[in-house]
């Protein structure tokens, strides 16, 4: 199936294995079947795969999620407790050394996927969008100084929410960090963006409609400026893409006196 993916350097569209979804991220087919070890055990193909990293089962309850370039994972850990104290749906982290995090194991499809298959409307893929940000950004920072500074994802978009029994769950805190929220709100729509602004994509439509129901939901984006120049940085897209998705939100985002801009 096409997935809408927008991680730093994988915003494309990949096809994709059917495979029980994980809280790794989930693009692509396992890379040649092979196999990985930690402490000494080897472990199986991987589920899925990533630009960055791989993801690995472990048993019926957890995975294991590796960089696959090394690394450390402790501040994205770090993150992931702080919310899952608070009740944010975050996996929950079993473990986390180097490269490596151990993670609940998660079943359900993308909201990427179950937009892209009809299963949910692109309105209530927006408002779902929209609610995890708000209930995010609800909860305090774990270090800001500045009080109105909350946790800030930063890649909030349809393919890192699992729709699990239990509810919306959010994927990959990589590029975590803190700040004003409303960073983090404009940041979802330049990527939304991004991928409605591909030409001849199968899900530049359906993009493009949870891109209207979200500015819906969002109103004004007053730091949309500030996020496409953190997305410069953070994003795959040369210029001319990244430039085709910004004047897109500008056109589509609704302005302080109400209405499309």
């Amino acid at each position: 199936m096409a997935r809408i993916v927008g991680t730093p350097g994988v915003d494309r569209l990949e096809d994709s294995r059917q495979a029980p979804a994980c809280s790794g991220r989930a693009a692509g087919s396992p890379p040649n079947g092979r196999r990985s070890r930690m402490s000494g055990v080897a472990l199986p193909p991987p589920l899925a795969s990533g630009r960055d990293a791989d993801v690995y089962p472990l048993d019926d309850d957890r995975v294991l999620r590796r960089y696959r370039l090394g690394g450390d994972v402790a501040a994205e850990a770090a993150v992931m407790d702080h919310l899952h104290a608070r009740g944010y749906p975050v996996p929950r982290v079993h473990h986390a050394a180097g490269p490596d995090l151990v993670l609940d194991r998660l079943t359900g499809p993308t909201l990427a996927e179950a937009v892209l298959g009809g299963a949910v409307d692109a309105g209530r893929a927006a408002r779902i969008l929209a609610d995890l940000h708000r209930r995010l950004h609800a909860l305090p920072a774990r270090r800001a100084a500045d009080p109105a500074d909350r946790v800030l994802h930063l890649d909030l978009h349809p393919q890192n929410i699992l729709l699990t029994a239990a509810g919306p769950v959010v994927i990959d805190w990589g590029n975590a960090t803190e700040g004003p929220p409303g960073l983090d709100v404009a940041m979802s729509a330049v990527i939304l963006a991004e991928v409605a602004t591909e030409a001849d994509s199968p899900v530049s439509g359906p993009a493009r409609d949870v891109l209207v129901g979200y500015l819906a939901e969002t109103g004004p984006l007053p730091l949309l400026e500030r996020s496409v120049a953190l997305r410069a940085e953070l994003g795959p897209l040369g210029p001319e893409r990244l430039g085709q998705a910004a004047a897109l939100v500008r056109r589509l985002a609704p302005t302080a006196t109400g209405g499309p801009a």
